[in-house]
């Protein structure tokens, strides 16, 4: 977050996101879509987070990726199928076809997980507050956001505590499920006390009061800002008149 990217507005980094999603979604063909994969690559080595987007990306989008290239291409029966073994055939169509669909869920998808990586939750709630949105929504935005993150430590801990009290939780699968209902009450507990906690916390900010508040944390927008984001716009408007044209 401390790199030159990470410190750009996130209305500014999100302007940015979206004019390539758009660029994405309507760039017909494949090779547009599949470049933006080393664009995106070469952002996240000048954000200093390339390593947590390859991981990220690897361990999800990758290996949807190569489903969808394994079902179109080998598993569904197209006129031009030629019969490699059983059930098993190349379609040159379903190449085609799969290589349109993944490139933009690799494009895309690699876009989102790199604005989530150089722009902090705290960031995106701070930029959301300013631009006039409900506090209760930016809440809920922001809850959502960090659900997950949330759950998967306290899964972590309450795994480490399980085994420290002699409870298996690797191995083969079965193993693995007869340890999933001694960590489900936990965590659903866990949860629930969480939840309870958070409320306090929020009464006690007097979040529901009409008043207007003051924050110690503040962002402010640079020239670089309001320059990427009409540039973000004028290159969306130039690329719609071009297809159209």
């Amino acid at each position: 977050m401390n790199s030159a990217i990470g410190k750009l507005y996130p209305t500014t980094k999100f302007f940015v996101l979206l004019a390539l999603v758009i660029v994405c979604i309507f760039q017909p063909g494949w090779q547009l879509q599949y470049l933006m994969l080393p664009v995106v690559l070469v952002i996240s080595l000048l954000a200093g987070t390339a390593k947590q987007f390859l991981g990220t990306f690897f361990k999800s989008i990758f290996i949807i990726i190569l489903f969808i290239f394994a079902i179109q291409v080998f598993i569904v029966a197209n006129e031009d199928a030629q019969p490699i073994w059983a059930f098993i055939h190349f379609s040159q169509t379903g190449l085609d076809e799969s290589l349109t669909m993944t490139s933009k869920i690799a494009a895309i998808s690699s876009l989102v997980i790199c604005y989530f990586q150089v722009t902090s939750v705290q960031d995106i709630i701070f930029a959301m507050e300013k631009g006039g949105l409900p506090k209760k929504v930016t809440f809920v935005i922001s809850s959502t956001i960090q659900l997950i993150p949330q759950m998967s430590a306290l899964s972590k801990t309450i795994t480490d505590a399980q085994r420290s009290r002699g409870i298996e939780t690797e191995g083969s699968l079965i193993v693995r499920a007869k340890a999933f209902v001694p960590m489900l009450g936990p965590l659903v507990l866990s949860s629930i006390q969480q939840i309870e906690e958070r409320v306090l916390a929020l009464e006690s900010r007097a979040f529901s009061s009409k008043a207007k508040k003051t924050s110690i944390y503040e962002i402010e927008k640079t020239a670089a800002d309001h320059a990427l984001s009409w540039l973000s716009l004028l290159a969306v408007i130039a690329y719609i008149v071009g297809r159209v044209v």
